[in-house]
Parts: structure tokens; sequence; C-alpha cells
């Protein structure tokens, strides 16, 4: 495994992430042995919007029970859980940290969802499925951690059949000035490789997917993050919340990424790419 592999799953593994989650949606009353969906979503959605903006992205694009779902960087399986919940669909999740995988099991089948969802570790490099076989990939907040973006939409365009569609949203590099460390995505400067959109445009040009769908969520990101603040400091954090994965490093990675978006340094974009 790399350095970077190395740095990225030291960053993600907060350690006993599961036992804060339970804890957690016991203080909310919900039954921590068989939650639904839906009581996950606080901490299961890791991005900016959480559910809002999975719903925002996925939402159009049609869906369908019989689709083949492939999730990558499906952290503890919030993304992989809602499409197999809402479409009915059959997802495969993949992420570089073990903890995570594990985790996104043991909720999946608390939820009576492990029948719809699959998950192992693997990289976005050597995606563990084969040519042409997912009608559907989906990559939330994950492109921060990518090192060679043109090598990631190269796999993907190899697991997608003729028609399929690749679908992301993740934190693009808006001004060039650097952001303050820790973040939600990396520790230190040596995880983090924010692109501009353009970096992704080209990518995808380069393994053969062509644009199909794109939206600046930029003035979204400031919005929401007004509105959690404004929450979180009226009420604390929620007992169920993205604190629980990021663990005692949280307001800091939180707060750090809040002044990138108000700095105008970053900005989260919806991008969608077909193959033709």
């Amino acid at each position: 495994m790399s350095r970077l592999s190395d740095l990225v799953i030291d960053h993600y593994d907060t350690g006993a992430m599961l036992d804060r989650i339970r804890a957690g949606l016991a203080e909310a009353g919900t039954d921590p042995d068989r939650p639904k969906p839906e009581d996950l979503k606080p901490v299961d959605e890791f991005h900016t919007g959480g559910l809002e903006a999975t719903e925002a992205l996925l939402g159009p694009l049609g869906i369908t029970s019989d689709m083949r779902v492939l999730d990558i960087g499906c952290g503890i399986g919030g993304t992989a859980r809602f499409v197999a919940s809402r479409y009915g669909a059959n997802v495969t999740g993949i992420d570089l940290t073990p903890a995570f995988v594990h985790i996104a099991e043991e909720l999946s089948a608390m939820c009576g969802l492990g029948d719809r969802t699959q998950f192992s570790v693997a990289s976005v490099f050597d995606l563990p499925v084969a040519d042409g076989s997912a009608d559907l990939v989906t990559m939330f907040h994950v492109g921060m951690n990518i090192d060679d973006k043109p090598a990631l939409f190269r796999e993907v365009a190899r697991v997608l059949p003729p028609g399929g569609r690749f679908a992301l949203f993740d934190i693009m590099e808006l001004s060039g000035a650097p952001v303050d460390f820790p973040v939600p995505w990396a520790s230190a400067p040596e995880a983090s490789f924010l692109a501009p959109p353009q970096a992704y445009r080209d990518a995808a040009s380069a393994a053969g997917l062509v644009p199909v769908f794109e939206r600046d969520r930029t003035a979204y990101a400031v919005a929401f993050f007004e509105r959690v603040t404004a929450a979180m400091d009226e009420h604390g954090p929620p007992p169920v919340g993205l604190q629980l994965i990021m663990g005692p490093t949280a307001q800091a990675r939180y707060g750090n990424a809040v002044r990138a978006a108000f700095d105008g340094k970053t900005g989260p974009w919806e991008m969608v790419f077909g193959k033709g």
C-alpha cells in the first residue's frame, strides 16, 4: 500500500466510530440495533449538504431497480443505502478505508438492506468489477483525495457500458489559494488534491466520457454552512451527526472547510458524464 493510501486511511479511521454512532442513535431515541435508513442520514452522507445534496444529484438521473450501481469512495455506505432504499437498486460500494467498509456492512445489515448493498475495500484505480458492469457510477466528495484524476476517469470509463453514466459531487479548487488543515477530507496537504472543474472535464474527455450535466453548487454550500453553523451555535451538535465519524478534530475540520468556502477558495460542483 502506498504512503498516500496510508495517509488517507489514517485520516478517516478515527476509531470506535460504530460505537459512537450507536450511542448517538440511542441518545436520539432511535433503536441502535434496528435503525431505519433515514435515521442514519445525518451521519452517513459524509459530504456538503448531506442527504439534500444526494437527492439533488441523483434525483434527476432516472435510477431504476434493475440498474447496476457502483458507489466509489462509499464511506460508511450512506449513498449506497439511499439508492437501495429509494430506488430498489442493487449497489456495490468500495472504499479504501477498511473501517468504513466494516461499518457500512454492519449498518446495512441493521437497516435490513444487507441483501441490496455490498461493500469491499478497494482502490478507485483498481475497481473490483468487470468491464461494462455498472450502469451508474457515483462519487461524493472523493476526488479531493485522488492525485491522478485521469487514471480515475479511465477506470470509471472501463466499468461503464455504452450509455452508462458517472455522477459526481466534489469540492473544487476555485482560487488557487491554500486551505487550512485539517479539513474533512485530509489532515495535511499531502493527502489533499483539490483541482478546478476544468481538470475533471479534461480527465473525462481523455477517458472518452462526454459531459451531460454540470452545476456549480458553491452558493448552495455557503447557505448550507450558514444554516448548519447557526443551528449548532444555538443547540450544539446533534446526537447523530458527522462529528461521530470525524472524531476529536471534528470542530477544526468543519471550521476550516467552512472558512475555505466562505473565502471563495473552494466550492462543490455536480458533474454528470456519459459513455457513448
